[in-house]
């Protein structure tokens, strides 16, 4: 007898979009990858798993650590995570290849929401064809608030072009077009303004306006960006790593939530927090000696997000606040264990 699939498990996983990385919330059904910007949103798409493949470890990328490769047909789609992660991710994804390939069947009695263009649009070879010397979308250097942005170009420029080019009818559909090619990775927001609007502060994620700036992400874009006002030295990386995770961060200056990679240390005590889509180096550092961290259990600008039971704020000796999300009430739980525990041992 058939029956709906049920969830194996979810969490965040930084999945590769074109030519970039970036973190999503991803829920294992047992027919399918489901995929979201954030655990809350609309699905941003779905992987069947029926007629699919796992590779792991996948080496297709130098610089890119414990990646798993799945392939459905000629699609592959590439999925990061921390080791005992990825590992965990990849058992289980096998087991519901197995039971799928041995006759298991699923029904679906509702629709789940996601983005779905016609089949007669190809991203791919649109995004080639925006990027031509010749008849596609000009790079500029374009100035803004005393800021430069190098080798980029307005929300308006994109939609003149897809309209030029008799790729939609009307710029009401660009702008459906553009947010398809902004959610797959196909172009990067560039400044506050469309930051903004793909982080979900607008009606549409992309705007169809001369001050919003985008780029192609295989260009040569510089903008000067700092995304805390943290200081970090190298003293505070000698400490052991006693728990590694993703969490949604409050920014302090535009109070919008962003997924941050965290790496708690101990001796001396920090918790670091990087880019979860790349780079090395942490965007800030909190210093947790003699801070205190306690649950949240409501927040007025978090409406939009299911926060029950998963919020949680460290406050350090210089009482700055931080404010955070995990995944779970669980999970939160852990995370405000550990950096107590380490709060109160480490320098």
């Amino acid at each position: 007898m058939e029956r709906e699939p049920m969830r194996i498990r979810e969490g965040y996983l930084v999945k590769k979009h074109v030519n970039t990385w970036k973190p999503m919330w991803v829920v294992l059904l047992e027919d399918g990858i489901e995929f979201y910007k954030r655990k809350a949103d609309n699905s941003q798409g779905m992987i069947p798993l029926k007629g699919s493949s796992i590779h792991s470890p996948c080496q297709d990328f130098g610089k890119r650590m414990f990646v798993f490769k799945l392939t459905v047909a000629k699609q592959q789609d590439h999925f990061a995570a921390y080791l005992e992660e990825r590992d965990a991710w990849v058992r289980d994804i096998k087991k519901a290849i197995h039971r799928i390939d041995g006759g298991q069947r699923f029904s679906r009695k509702s629709t789940r929401k996601s983005i779905r263009l016609p089949e007669t649009i190809n991203l791919s070879a649109l995004y080639l064809s925006m990027k031509d010397p010749e008849k596609g979308i000009k790079e500029l250097k374009l100035e803004k608030d005393k800021r430069v942005f190098n080798h980029c170009f307005t929300g308006t420029c994109v939609i003149d072009w897809l309209v030029s080019s008799n790729s939609i009818q009307n710029r009401k559909e660009g702008l459906l077009l553009a947010s398809s090619l902004l959610s797959e990775g196909y172009l990067q927001p560039a400044g506050d303004t469309s930051k903004a609007a793909a982080e979900g502060l607008s009606d549409t994620p992309f705007l169809d306006l001369s001050d919003a700036y985008y780029y192609f992400p295989d260009s040569v874009f510089c903008e000067g960006y700092s995304s805390d006002d943290d200081v970090v030295l190298k003293e505070e990386f000698r400490g052991t790593i006693v728990k590694q995770g993703c969490l949604l961060k409050r920014g302090h200056r535009r109070k919008n939530w962003k997924v941050r990679k965290f790496v708690l240390r101990d001796d001396p005590a920090y918790l670091h927090y990087y880019d979860p889509a790349g780079g090395e180096e942490p965007l800030g550092a909190i210093h947790l000696r003699g801070c205190v961290v306690t649950a949240v259990e409501d927040m007025p600008d978090t409406k939009k997000y299911d926060a029950d039971n998963i919020l949680f704020e460290i406050i350090t000796a210089n009482e700055i606040h931080y404010y955070l999300q995990a995944a779970s009430s669980t999970e939160r739980t852990e995370w405000i264990k550990a950096i107590q525990s380490v709060s109160r041992t480490g320098k």
